[in-house]
């Protein structure tokens, strides 16, 4: 009776320790309802938020829907660019990739918050980040996806892996390729995932470049885009134009669409549609939009299984700006 009443009582710790995320589970895998019991209101309350968000400023559902990708792209989604520099710590958000760029920490700061309301340290800023991004597509009138969540918080960070792992705009076909297949995505995911520039804007330091020197574009386009974007590095710079000129605010397929007549805007853009590859990817896409939605949210739930933090790795941030 007594080895009984000490198996019973060891059960019960182990239990209470799993419920806690104390114990590690080796091969531990996200699911899409990791949350019901322990933070039932969860969806709604960044559903909410996001909404609002958005409604106040289209262009920060790109924003929200980048930081998960640049996240992703750095050690996996563990939420470490979220985290803040300090004068001990040197975290992703002034790499080169993100420096006066990246944006909508804010946002995420404030979903953070509600959900901590909601539900004391349960849910990891990783996951907020993730279902953010979802909600951003979504109220930009994207499609929809069951967003897997079960990610914990990272520790740490790296600029220098956010300065070498996320793909430049400056980047040739064969590096895309390889920058995608590096964290496991394939070349038909990395042109889907690029669709997310149907929504957004870039500076123009990162397409200056290519609308005043590349030859592949819309002659009209490149004088369209040199009106607000002057050919001398250090003057505005940061003057912002459509990643879509036909529908910056709408989730659509459109992207596609204008790389057909070489109006894509950054020199990226350009070379999924510019004799290789690729090329008949981004026709399909053009054609059927219900196929590029249904492989952007394949791709999406690829992306967002990166290497995650799970069981008692990391740690779950009460504020995503700083660890605990």
């Amino acid at each position: 009776m007594a080895s009984n009443q000490v198996i019973a009582a060891t059960l019960a710790i182990v239990f209470t320790l799993l419920l806690q995320g104390n114990i590690n589970i080796v091969g531990a895998q996200l699911t899409t309802n990791f949350y019901s019991t322990s933070c039932p209101n969860l969806l709604s309350t960044v559903q909410t938020a996001v909404k609002s968000a958005v409604k106040s400023e289209a262009r920060m559902g790109a924003s929200i829907l980048r930081l998960f990708f640049h996240d992703c792209f750095v050690n996996g989604c563990d939420g470490s660019i979220l985290l803040d520099d300090t004068s001990s710590f040197t975290g992703e958000q002034n790499a080169a990739p993100n420096r006066n760029s990246a944006r909508g920490f804010n946002v995420i700061d404030n979903i953070k918050a509600a959900v901590e309301k909601a539900c004391p340290g349960v849910v990891s800023c990783a996951d907020v980040l993730a279902i953010a991004a979802r909600d951003s597509v979504v109220a930009l009138g994207g499609p929809n996806w069951n967003v897997k969540v079960g990610r914990r918080d990272a520790r740490t960070a790296s600029q220098a892996a956010a300065n070498s792992n996320i793909p430049a705009p400056t980047s040739s076909l064969s590096q895309l390729i390889s920058s995608f297949s590096a964290v496991g995505l394939s070349t038909r995911d990395m042109v889907a995932l690029s669709g997310a520039h149907t929504i957004g804007q870039s500076r123009c330091t990162n397409f200056r470049t290519r609308i005043y020197n590349e030859t592949n574009i819309n002659a009209a386009f490149a004088t369209t885009r040199q009106r607000t974007c002057p050919r001398a590095t250090g003057s505005g710079d940061g003057n912002l134009a459509p990643l879509d000129v036909a529908t910056p605010a709408s989730f659509d397929n459109n992207y596609f669409k204008n790389l057909l007549t070489q109006k894509g805007l950054l020199h990226s853009d350009q070379e999924l549609f510019n004799g290789g590859s690729t090329d008949s990817i981004v026709r399909g896409y053009n054609n059927n939009a219900r196929s590029f939605n249904s492989d952007f949210t394949a791709a999406m739930i690829k992306m967002g299984d990166i290497s995650p933090l799970t069981g008692s790795s990391g740690e779950i941030r009460k504020v995503c700006g700083s660890t605990n």
